[in-house]
């Protein structure tokens, strides 16, 4: 495809894309916005940037503030960076690849400490004034942070998710954003907007990254769908705030984010049919008040860390936290199935009974049908990642069942309703304050 409004970074004149493709883009950017001035019928349709495959250093941020702008590649190249750098250097010439590749942007900035995490951003995304900067479009190419850095932990650096790193940021008012079939690995950051309106995330893989996605400031009627998403330990796979309309759904989110979902203060939207992986607590939390939500037939399975290079680390959130927990009004949480698949051993406080589904706060809440397995296992461990995992995903059979609290409401939170989501001894409540209507125990 050609025209004036179709270039690619290989044939562009000013700038060399291997060396710097941000000083590339940025030149076809500024040529954009000189030919296209505004006129009585419109007269800005944008451009479509082609990232041909191959490898490409960003040496030089790029800075975009305009609208009607796609940037497009020709596969998301994401491979595990985590496994290779966790395998022997020595076994490195035995490996297939050893980079990621696709259309691969080589994100090469270095943040300064104490820097705003802009600074870092591959792509920055800043327009003041009205409309709102609108319709901008990201496809099908890798954005790959390279490399962690120290944290001043014992952990090895490129286990820290920690290099000041962003993908993509977006620091103004936006709409009708499109995000989709990107890879994104290895950055402290994937993908940062603010106030984002009728924005779609999906068809992604966004992993290895410190957090993934984070919605921030506010927004609205935004989707994040059909992603397969994985978070360090340190962050969030989504996280979202003072958003109104968001829907969540088909997502694919594993292992190791410190939650799966965290919402901060949203309301009337929808968490459903995901399945969530995650080794510790609080794997979805609404919080700050988020109120009038839906979270319905997802798959929640909670179990251990089965990959030596991460064993001892957590979210820092004990078994009673509750792998669901909610601080916030009428919210729905609906024919859900929760596997809690752990070694009786390592529950904390030791002693104490897990907690599945916590409501902490707020009122008319309703709890309904949801179906929880609790099994304790012996918690098995190995040096390959891709083995362990599936090892532990596909195995079924325990020595006991595990006692859990199905569901706690706290005694800070009254009126909410609790039907059919375990038995009369599973879930504390008061009473008085609350309708429970328990699970049938068969044989009774």
């Amino acid at each position: 495809m050609s025209g004036a409004n179709h270039y690619d970074v290989t044939t562009w004149p000013v700038g060399d894309p291997a060396e710097d493709i941000g000083q590339v883009i940025n030149s076809i950017i500024a040529d954009v916005k000189q030919r296209q001035a505004v006129t009585a019928d419109g007269g800005k349709p944008g451009a479509v940037i082609y990232i041909p495959p191959g490898d490409y250093r960003l040496r030089t941020q790029v800075v975009i503030d305009i609208s009607f702008l796609r940037i497009e590649g020709a596969g998301h190249g994401f491979t595990s960076s985590s496994i290779r750098f966790n395998v022997p250097e020595d076994e490195w010439p035995d490996l297939h690849e050893l980079w990621p590749g696709g259309s691969r942007v080589l994100v090469d900035l270095a943040p300064g400490t104490g820097e705003d995490e802009s600074k870092g951003a591959a792509f920055y995304v800043e327009r003041s004034g009205s409309p709102r900067i609108s319709s901008l479009e990201f496809a099908n190419f890798c954005i790959d942070g390279l490399h962690f850095d120290p944290d001043g932990s014992d952990l090895q650096p490129e286990n820290t998710y920690v290099n000041g790193k962003t993908g993509i940021h977006v620091s103004s008012a936006n709409d009708s954003f499109r995000v989709n079939g990107m890879g994104f690995v290895y950055l402290e950051h994937a993908l940062v907007l603010h106030n984002a309106d009728a924005l779609s995330i999906h068809d992604n893989f966004i992993a290895e990254c410190g957090s993934c996605v984070e919605l921030r400031g506010w927004g609205q009627a935004s989707k994040i769908t059909d992603n397969l998403i994985g978070a360090g330990f340190k962050g969030h796979s989504i996280y979202a705030e003072n958003h109104g309309g968001l829907l969540i759904t088909a997502n694919n989110i594993f292992p190791r984010g410190a939650s799966s979902i965290q919402l901060s203060g949203v309301t009337r939207s929808s968490i459903s049919n995901n399945r969530l992986h995650s080794f510790y607590p609080g794997m979805v939390v609404l919080g700050s008040g988020s109120s009038e939500n839906l979270v319905s037939s997802n798959h929640f399975l909670r179990d251990h860390e089965p990959w030596t290079p991460f064993l001892g680390i957590d979210n820092g959130r004990e078994d009673t936290y509750g792998l669901l927990r909610v601080s916030g009004s009428n919210n729905s949480v609906i024919g859900n199935h929760f596997s809690e698949i752990i070694d009786a051993q390592g529950i904390r406080p030791a002693g104490s009974t897990p907690v599945i589904i916590r409501v902490a706060a707020g009122s008319g809440n309703y709890v309904s049908s949801n179906h929880i397995v609790a099994l304790d296992v012996h918690a098995a461990t190995s040096d390959s990642c891709f083995a362990a995992q599936v090892d532990a995903l596909l195995a079924t059979d325990a020595s006991d069942g595990l006692t859990v609290t199905t569901v706690m409401v706290d005694p800070g939170s009254a009126r909410n309703t609790v039907l059919d989501s375990g038995t009369e001894a599973q879930v504390v409540a008061d009473r008085r304050l609350n309708a429970v209507r328990a699970t049938p125990v068969i044989g009774s």
